[in-house]
């Protein structure tokens, strides 16, 4: 069905856990979130897909109960992409109004991004976005739609979003497979900003941090814009190994412990409180202190924000980002990451909530869904746009072929 009958399905396929939404899009423009489906991943390690037929499968039963929960029968979907091979970089391009009137036309528009995405990619990437920032007419910068305006020399700021063809390939390979036609796939720290960021924090300059399982990822954004984009590789299955090393317990049952018991900040827990831990092997439970295990949980999340404003400060923005920081994603659920986040970073810090949808509100009102509630509001927001990269496994190809092409014909 898709966008075309007003349905527009969001499919994060994450290192953890699939998630599905499928939305209704209303006349008035509002989402109204009607289904929604989760499944254990298994087939992925960092974003990236390991195993094709695990993910297939995953996918498959994250769609099932998303569609029998809407009642309808889905064909397409917007997905996400993560991981460490994506790479982001700003870029800037320039051109000569054409007209004889010089009125910035969209065609214009069109022009000056592409000569802003004209930069030379290995052959093994491709473009996955291009985000505009700012454009500059006649030396005038801050422009954010120059349409209309009267110029003679037209330029653009953008942000550029690149990733392997292989990992675009094989997430898009996984959703054929599962009977699915892949709309467009989208950055999963673009499609989180789109449900969690308000435009007051994006004006100001905030930083988004989703933890996920594998990886973590990172925007920042200035003056309304993407500025900086940035994936870690450690996530919220660090903390589990850590949890299961620590205790010696199975790590099936330190990430339970995790979700029941944890706490980013051991500052917030009493020494006092006592939780039990099954054993290995069949080894009888232990008592253990709570305090300890948060003792184990902090470390690991200090290392993801200390790294955060690492790569904050490594571009600049350190100063830019008055708004602060936003987490979201399964591992900010645990309690204190907020406070730890503000303590390492010495900015305010909020935990990241889906927002701007209807229907199945409280359900979707978590963290966890950041992402594909995102993606759903990115497939509202370019359901016009005729640029739908209607990705097939053989275009893919072709892109590759014919940049092999370009790069033989430099030097032959």
């Amino acid at each position: 069905m898709g966008w075309q009958n007003n349905l527009i399905v969001g499919l994060d396929v994450g290192t953890t856990k699939i998630c599905a939404v499928i939305a209704e899009l209303k006349e008035d423009g509002t989402l109204d979130i009607i289904g929604i489906g989760t499944s254990p991943s298994k087939g992925l390690r960092k974003g990236v897909v390991i195993n094709i037929d695990v993910t297939v499968d995953s996918i498959k039963r994250a769609l099932e109960e998303a569609e029998l929960m809407a009642g309808v029968d889905v064909f397409s979907v917007f997905v996400g992409i993560a991981g460490g091979h994506i790479k982001g970089i700003n870029s800037r391009g320039v051109i000569a109004v054409s007209g004889k009137s010089r009125e910035i036309t969209q065609r214009d528009i069109e022009r000056v991004i592409d000569a802003a995405k004209a930069v030379a990619l290995p052959v093994d990437r491709e473009v996955i976005h291009v985000l505009p920032q700012e454009f500059v007419v006649d030396g005038q910068g801050g422009i954010k739609e120059p349409l209309g305006m009267t110029g003679v020399r037209l330029e653009s700021e953008v942000h550029i979003v690149t990733g392997a063809v292989t990992s675009a390939q094989n997430i898009i390979k996984c959703c054929n497979r599962a009977g699915l036609e892949v709309q467009d796939i989208v950055l999963q720290q673009l499609a989180s900003s789109l449900s969690t960021l308000t435009a007051d924090e994006k004006d100001l300059g905030v930083i988004l941090v989703d933890i996920g399982g594998g990886t973590s990822d990172i925007a920042v954004f200035a003056d309304g814009s993407i500025y900086h984009t940035a994936v870690l590789s450690v996530g919220g299955d660090h903390v589990t190994n850590d949890i299961a090393i620590g205790l010696r317990a199975p790590v099936h049952e330190a990430e339970e412990i995790k979700k029941k018991y944890g706490c980013a900040f051991a500052a917030l827990i009493d020494r006092e409180e006592k939780i039990e831990v099954g054993g290995l092997g069949g080894r009888r439970p232990r008592i253990v202190s709570r305090h300890m295990l948060c003792e184990i949980i902090q470390p690991r999340l200090e290392e993801i924000f200390s790294l955060v404003d690492l790569e904050v400060r490594r571009v600049g923005f350190e100063d830019a980002t008055v708004a602060g920081m936003v987490v979201t994603g399964g591992s900010s659920i645990l309690p204190g990451v907020p406070e730890l986040a503000e303590e390492i970073l010495k900015v305010p810090v909020r935990r990241g909530i889906p927002t701007g949808v209807t229907g199945l509100v409280d359900v979707v009102a978590s963290p966890i869904y950041a992402t594909a509630v995102g993606l759903v509001q990115y497939g509202a927001q370019h359901r016009h746009q005729r640029k739908f990269r209607r990705v097939t496994e053989g275009a893919l190809f072709g892109r590759v072929t014919e940049r092999m092409r370009e790069w033989f014909g430099e030097f032959f």
